[in-house]
């Protein structure tokens, strides 16, 4: 069992948790709570190790059982240790070390979302789960977007990442992929509104950051502005709502063809 937080276990585990550099260096990302594991798991994501505290309860042994069979090695940590690994200051009893998704573009995506310049890790983990719920092609990650693989990112996107492909792109060469797209960009009170628009042809949506908005480079690249009417009064909403509303509007068109 581990028991010193400067076990240079723990030392790998708080760099993969706090440096984009070093999750993109070692290819690994963190996992922490049973329902994260669980979906790893399932999706059947090359796990190295499993931290866990003793003590555990019957659905968190189940999966600590689940990531051993897939060849994760069983680490057994103090709770002190866990805290000391742990983003969230309450944590699980399981924490895991993964390998980064290799993500496969597609070829000829249908729907796909864009997110340019988001910077807030719950905003994005939320448009990551809603576009895999959706069943979306993929997620463009434009830059100034946070790391999608970010601590914050991956709890609130539970478990999207292995169901969804997430790709960062550069607006000075887009994906060849997206010519056949029509790219609209969700903006307020600009453009029709977005349950005016035909999303049945091949289109992509794209969502700004809350307080810049989309960049420059964005809205050239698409066709229109869209717009959720506010019949409330309400000044506006925040990015993921805006984002999640209109992913499904595009979703609801899609499957009643």
């Amino acid at each position: 069992m581990i028991t010193s937080t400067h076990n240079p276990l723990v030392q790998r585990i708080r760099a993969l948790q706090t440096r984009r550099r070093e999750r993109e260096r070692e290819g690994r990302f963190i996992l922490e709570g049973v329902r994260l594991l669980e979906e790893a798991c399932a999706a059947r994501v090359g796990l190295e190790a499993v931290l866990h505290v003793p003590d555990l309860d019957p659905r968190s042994v189940a999966a600590l059982a689940a990531a051993e069979r897939a060849g994760a090695r069983p680490v057994p940590v103090t709770p002190a240790v866990l805290r000391a690994c742990a983003d969230t200051e309450t944590p699980a009893g399981l924490l895991a070390i993964a390998e980064l998704p290799v993500p496969t573009p597609p070829t000829d995506p249908r729907a796909v979302v864009v997110l340019d310049g988001l910077a807030d890790p719950g905003n994005v983990g939320t448009l990551l789960r809603t576009a895999a719920a959706a069943g979306l092609d993929a997620v463009y990650l434009a830059p100034g977007t946070v790391d999608a693989y970010s601590p914050k990112v991956v709890r609130a996107a539970l478990g999207a990442h292995f169901r969804v492909p997430v790709l960062t792109f550069d607006w000075a060469e887009p994906p060849a992929a997206w010519s056949a797209l029509r790219l609209y960009v969700a903006e307020m009170d600009q453009g029709p509104a977005y349950d005016s628009v035909d999303w049945r042809a091949p289109a992509g949506l794209i969502v700004g950051a809350e307080a810049p908005g989309a960049s420059a480079a964005a809205r050239a690249a698409a066709i229109s502005a869209v717009h959720i009417p506010m019949p409330g009064g309400a000044e506006s909403l925040n990015a993921a709502v805006a984002g999640s509303v209109i992913i499904f509007e595009l979703a609801r068109q899609r499957r009643t063809t």
